[in-house]
C-alpha cells in the first residue's frame, strides 16, 4: 500500500442473484474510507449505459500521515463488464501515476508511467479480468459483476504494480448478513476473494451494489455512505461446496 505505484486494495457458488444489466440504468456511489474505524478520505463510482456497454468512472482522495493518494479512473466495458479500455491517473506522495490498460489480440497492454520512468507489459488475456487500483469501489462492483457472469470462475486481477501483473482470483461465499441502508433493512451478501498475498472482504446488497469493503491486512475499509453493517460476533465459515 506504500509502493509509488498503486497496490490493490484485494468454485461454483452462487454469489448475488442479479447482476448489472444496461436495463438497470446509471448507478452511483459515494463512499467513506477509513483506517483502523477513523476516516481518512473519500471515493465515489459512477457507471454509465452506452450502446457498446458501460463507462465506470472512479475517484479517490485519500490524505492520512504517510499517504497523500488521488486518483481518478475512466473505463469502458463492455455489456457483459469485461474491459474494453483503462485510463487512470494518480498522485501518490506528490509524484504522478499514469495507467493506461485495453485487450490487444490474445493479450492485454498495460503503460505504467510512473518515477519519470514508463513500462509497457503484455499479459494473458482473461474474459472475466478486472482492473484493481487501491480503493477503487467501482472496481469492486465490477469484479462482484463478473463473477455472476462467468459463475465465480476463471477471475482475475489486472495489478498496476511495478511493471503490471495478473493474478488468479480465488473467491469463497460467506452467509447472509444484515444491514441497513439509508435506514431501511437490507440483506448483505458476504464473499473473500483472494489473490497474491492479498486479500479483500466485500459485501453487497440484492441489486449486486457495492456497501461495503474491508481489508484486514491494512486496516483500510470503504463504506458507502448512509450504509450500516451488522456483524455477527464471529465470521461463518463458507458453505460446503
Amino acid at each position: 500500500m506504500r509502493h509509488l505505484v498503486i497496490v490493490p486494495l484485494v468454485g461454483f457458488l452462487a454469489l448475488i442473484p442479479i447482476a448489472r444489466t444496461q436495463a438497470a440504468g446509471a448507478q452511483t456511489g459515494s463512499f467513506t474510507i477509513s483506517e483502523n474505524g477513523q476516516p481518512v478520505g473519500s471515493a465515489s463510482l459512477d457507471f454509465v449505459p452506452t450502446p457498446q456497454g458501460y463507462d465506470s468512472h472512479s475517484l479517490v482522495r485519500v490524505n492520512r500521515q504517510g499517504l497523500d493518494y488521488a486518483l481518478s479512473k475512466s473505463e469502458k466495458l463492455s455489456s457483459s463488464n469485461e474491459l474494453r479500455h483503462v485510463l487512470l491517473s494518480a498522485t501518490v506522495n506528490g509524484e504522478a501515476v499514469a495507467v493506461t490498460v485495453a485487450p490487444d489480440g490474445t493479450q492485454i497492454l498495460i503503460n505504467i508511467s510512473a518515477n519519470g520512468r514508463s513500462t509497457t507489459t503484455r499479459l494473458p488475456h482473461h474474459a472475466a479480468a478486472v482492473f484493481l487500483p487501491d480503493f477503487d469501489p467501482g472496481a469492486l462492483e465490477t469484479l462482484m459483476t463478473l463473477a455472476v457472469e462467468h459463475n465465480n470462475r476463471d477471475l482475475w486481477a489486472i495489478i498496476p504494480k511495478e511493471a503490471g501483473s495478473i493474478e488468479p482470483i480465488q473467491l469463497a461465499t460467506y452467509a447472509d448478513e444484515s444491514g441497513t441502508l439509508n435506514g431501511n433493512p437490507v440483506t448483505v451478501h458476504h464473499v473473500v476473494i483472494k489473490f497474491g498475498s492479498a486479500h479483500a472482504d466485500l459485501f453487497s446488497g440484492p441489486a449486486n451494489q457495492l456497501l461495503q469493503a474491508e481489508l484486514p491486512q491494512q486496516g483500510f475499509a470503504l463504506v458507502r455512505k448512509g450504509f450500516v453493517l451488522t456483524p455477527p460476533a464471529k465470521a461463518a465459515a463458507p458453505p460446503s461446496q
